[in-house]
């Protein structure tokens, strides 16, 4: 379920962030996996450019009205060079032979097409080595059909690089180089995203960096270095609720031989120990692995999410209850992960929470 208001306000938000930096803001759809609602009620919050790594997502979000700027932020697939122009009005780049693709394709459909030649800063993602830049930006400057817009890097995507002021000041460098080499002006840098809000809060972003492609922030209010939230967002924007089909007082932990391969989806390690015979209240709610990544939910209050099945997961509520009982809703906030997975099932039904 979507709050409207909590979306608002963690949008508007981060953009007068960005912008207090002089910096534009892509805002970053992939998690929404298109689902044209939700797509609907963000860009009814006044997004100006966005930004989604998937073709299908992009035609979802021009259906739900979106005219604004759109980018393709991941390398171009050759199978779909030509649905990249059709769709996308930047794309992020790091081969020579997908440029001149683009550029073919762009020329056929009478337009230009926008490039960020994306450097590789130690995340080992895309990127170009940036030893090879000057060689690279100078043949893609002679590719027709191609405009080079600037320059970008992924940090923290697949290794969990942290992003730093050195990295990030490295970007600027490389861009401060090449304008002075080529003449290339005003140029992007894109070098932010939502791992590296907190920088930008501390005030360390360097000054270079002018554009930041957002999404968890925006979305969950993440803080995604220290944990939580983000002080000034919310994170009560995507709520998960379940219902209880079971509640029931039981020992605390399994018994009887056991084996871990009769666990199809992996047996979580619990971080709480329990005295020999020790009980509790368990709740079994109406979501499961096929559903969601169920260890990224968090229930209100002290309960915990113990573990699941396909279809079933089983909470630990405490000594007491507490007034709850079957046929009630559990509310759950979740992580990246967790939401991911939630817009993806089939299963799942996506609301809006009435506001006020």
């Amino acid at each position: 379920m979507l709050s409207r208001e909590s979306l608002a306000h963690n949008l508007e938000t981060v953009r007068e962030w960005v912008s207090g930096h002089g910096g534009t803001l892509t805002v970053v759809t992939k998690a929404l996996c298109g689902h044209e609602t939700y797509l609907r009620a963000l860009l009814e919050c006044g997004v100006e450019r966005i930004g989604d790594s998937r073709l299908s997502n992009i035609r979802a979000a021009r259906r739900a009205g979106f005219r604004g700027e759109v980018w393709y932020i991941r390398p171009p697939h050759h199978s779909a060079i030509e649905q990249v122009v059709e769709l996308a009005d930047l794309s992020l780049n790091t081969e020579m032979a997908t440029l001149r693709m683009l550029g073919r394709a762009a020329e056929r459909a009478g337009r230009t097409h926008r490039v960020i030649l994306m450097v590789e800063l130690g995340d080992q993602r895309e990127g170009i080595l940036p030893g090879n830049l000057v060689d690279f930006f100078s043949q893609a400057r002679e590719v027709d059909g191609i405009e080079v817009a600037g320059i970008g890097a992924s940090l923290g995507c697949v290794a969990g690089t942290l992003p730093s002021v050195d990295q990030l000041s490295e970007l600027v460098m490389q861009r401060e180089l090449l304008e002075l080499k080529f003449r290339a002006d005003s140029m992007l840098v894109s070098g932010a995203s939502s791992a590296a809000l907190p920088l930008l809060r501390r005030g360390q972003m360097p000054e270079g960096i002018n554009n930041f492609r957002i999404g968890e922030s925006i979305l969950l209010g993440t803080n995604l270095i220290s944990g939580g939230l983000m002080e000034g967002l919310r994170g009560d924007a995507f709520r998960l609720e379940a219902e209880v089909i079971e509640l029931k007082e039981k020992s605390l932990e399994p018994f009887g031989e056991r084996h871990e391969r009769l666990a199809p989806f992996g047996v979580q390690e619990s971080e709480e120990s329990h005295a020999p015979g020790e009980r509790g209240w368990r709740a079994l709610v109406t979501v499961g692995e096929l559903d969601t990544d169920v260890h990224s939910l968090t229930p209100a209050g002290r309960a915990s999410v113990v573990g699941a099945s396909s279809d079933v997961a089983v909470v630990n509520v405490g000594e007491d209850p507490g007034g709850l009982k079957v046929g009630d809703t559990m509310e759950f906030g979740m992580g990246y992960s967790g939401l991911v997975r939630l817009m993806e099932s089939s299963y799942v039904t996506k609301m809006i929470r009435p506001e006020g």
